[in-house]
């Protein structure tokens, strides 16, 4: 009998089994019901500590549960992008539309400007930067765009205007930094492409007059040149300072003359910057704008990847490129400046989690004293940064070489995992400023900060700032640079993804509608977010030098220039990858 009341407890459904699903049992009335109180009074306090805690730190904990959906929306899937079939071929009609395009370009200023250092395209024009003439910056700049398109008419003129009236005898004083990028980088792709003797005479010529730049006592470029004088000259508007990204993007030029002269002085001065800059190193890691060509040493000024910065990052890594990755100083470098960036600039935007740099700019209070506030400013410039993130990546942050296409998760290392993620993400944003109403980015984008109080009509977490009705602020206009689509080219034949074969597409056909002066020749715009446009008269040598070339690349086959072999200077001039004979000095 004992056991048929135990069965008939374990299987019964009476009351007893209906009582205890709600929390109470016959013979625990009292204390049960004292016990359950003081639970729920328990769980009440709890939760109204919650509720406080949450209320007094909600801008913390808003900000972290931000920053992880951010994360989440963004994290780049290595495994889905290594299943993408990819297809390298040229894609012909969009390629041919850019040939043209700089056919369009070349033949206007060709007709109304030929040797003049800028055109004018409204005003069927030229002009040149001094009053000594000018030093062909547009002809040269342009040379190996028409070899690369195989525009042969169009480049034996520009061949012959180069042999018969091309000359540095000028008495005026012309840019260290641009005159090297664009003009001296111009002949030494042309002379790679051609193997003809008078580009190389004349880039012998040129460097040779720019060398007095470099005699200051650290051995610091000044900040201008004198062709024809033969004397450096210090800008007046920078107090005698240098500019870091001007002083530091000399050097593949220069090392490349010197592995074609077999003459060690280019050598030598560009790399002697790269040691002053190295050893004026701060604690932060980062690198301020201005140097002090005296003493060596950085001054009190922003520290930003925009004008004046840029370059400095982007040839950290080209020159461990350019050697063939002999010069283990500059992936030093360049590892050292990446954590830096990562940890103080690069930040992501309130809403839409857009990957951005900031800047850092110093201010005196009124104790005299200097303080640094976070401004939250990208120059278009910046945008050449995604693309410069995802080859270092696979350059300086992998496991071994080669790496896949696109890299598979394992053959990067935590560095290399983290800068490709925040390139992949600097080119979806800008590509995210390209929504405009021309489809154009603008110089300077702004992005939102919690709890601003900035008034503007933009939708996005970014917006140009002062734009209005009315109202055509400098951050609005767009120079037809060229630093978006070389990011896209970059990640383009990094990972075959059609993703930014279309962006770049959406790119041209925005130039071609907005920009294209139908007498022939681009010019600039005033405001990307304004229609009709309206045309400043200025077709700056970086479309046919850069923007047009990058887009004929990225539309091109992956056998024309490949990441494997070349290395772009600045002002997309491609130069060989080349294993030094030289000992160098700096390593």
């Amino acid at each position: 009998m004992a056991e048929s009341s135990v069965r008939k407890r374990k299987t019964g459904k009476g009351s007893k089994g209906q009582a205890s699903r709600h929390g109470r049992t016959p013979g625990h009335s009292s204390g049960s019901r004292g016990d359950y109180g003081m639970l729920k009074m328990v769980a009440l306090a709890v939760l109204v500590s919650l509720v406080f805690f949450v209320y007094q730190n909600y801008g913390y904990i808003h900000t972290l549960v931000k920053a992880w959906t951010q994360r989440k929306r963004l994290i780049y899937d290595f495994n889905a992008a290594s299943k993408r079939e990819i297809d390298f071929s040229a894609d012909i009609p969009k390629r041919d539309a850019v040939v043209a395009a700089f056919k369009h370009a070349w033949l206007a200023y060709e007709r109304d400007a030929m040797g003049d250092d800028e055109y004018h395209p409204m005003g069927h024009s030229g002009s040149n930067l001094t009053s000594a003439g000018g030093i062909g910056y547009t002809v040269v700049d342009s040379i190996d765009t028409m070899l690369l398109m195989g525009l042969d008419e169009e480049y034996e003129r520009a061949r012959k205007w180069v042999a018969e009236e091309l000359s540095f005898e000028r008495d005026g004083n012309f840019s260290t930094f641009e005159t090297t990028i664009r003009v001296l980088g111009g002949l030494l792709s042309a002379f790679h492409v051609t193997k003809d003797a008078i580009y190389i005479e004349r880039a012998k010529d040129l460097a040779d007059r720019m060398m007095p730049a470099f005699d200051t006592p650290t051995g610091l470029p000044l900040s201008m040149i004198n062709l024809a004088e033969r004397v450096g000259v210090p800008d007046p508007d920078n107090r005698g300072l240098v500019s870091t990204a001007e002083v530091s993007t000399l050097q593949l030029e220069l090392k490349y003359l010197t592995m074609l002269t077999d003459d060690k002085t280019y050598w030598e001065k560009a790399e002697t910057v790269m040691k002053v800059i190295n050893n004026a190193k701060i604690a932060s890691g980062l690198s301020s704008i201005f140097l002090n060509a005296n003493d060596g040493k950085y001054s009190i000024s922003p520290i930003r990847l925009g004008s004046r910065g840029d370059s400095y990052y982007e040839y950290l890594l080209k020159q461990y490129i350019q050697t063939n990755h002999t010069e283990s100083v500059y992936r030093t470098m360049y590892k050292d400046a990446m954590a830096a960036v990562t940890t103080h600039l690069i930040r992501r935007s309130e809403n839409e989690g857009l990957i951005y740099t900031q800047e850092i700019v110093p201010e005196r209070n009124r104790e005299g004293k200097i303080t640094w506030r976070m401004v939250p400013k990208q120059d278009h410039l910046v945008c050449f940064f995604g693309g410069s993130l995802m080859l270092g990546a696979v350059r300086t942050g992998a496991t071994g070489q080669p790496v896949s296409i696109p890299p598979r998760v394992e053959e990067l290392t935590s560095d290399g995992k983290r800068d490709w993620i925040n390139g992949v993400g600097l080119v979806k944003t800008c590509m995210e400023t390209h929504k405009t109403a021309t489809g154009l980015s603008p110089e300077i984008a702004h992005f939102r900060m919690p709890d601003d109080e900035v008034q503007t009509q933009s939708q996005h977490d970014w917006f140009i700032k002062g734009a209005g009705p009315g109202n055509t602020p400098y951050d609005a206009r767009y120079i037809l640079r060229p630093e978006t689509v070389e990011s896209l080219f970059i990640a383009w034949r990094l990972t075959g993804d059609p993703q930014y074969r279309e962006w770049g597409w959406g790119i041209f056909e925005a130039i071609e509608k907005h920009c294209r002066i139908e007498s022939g020749g681009y010019a600039s715009i005033m405001n990307v977010d304004a229609l009709p446009v309206e045309l400043e008269d200025k077709m700056e040598t970086f479309l046919m030098s850069e923007t047009l070339k990058y887009l004929y690349l990225l539309f091109s086959d992956d056998t024309v220039l490949p990441l494997s072999k070349y290395v772009f200077n600045t002002e997309a001039h491609p130069f060989p990858i080349f294993t030094p004979a030289l000992q160098t000095g700096f390593s």
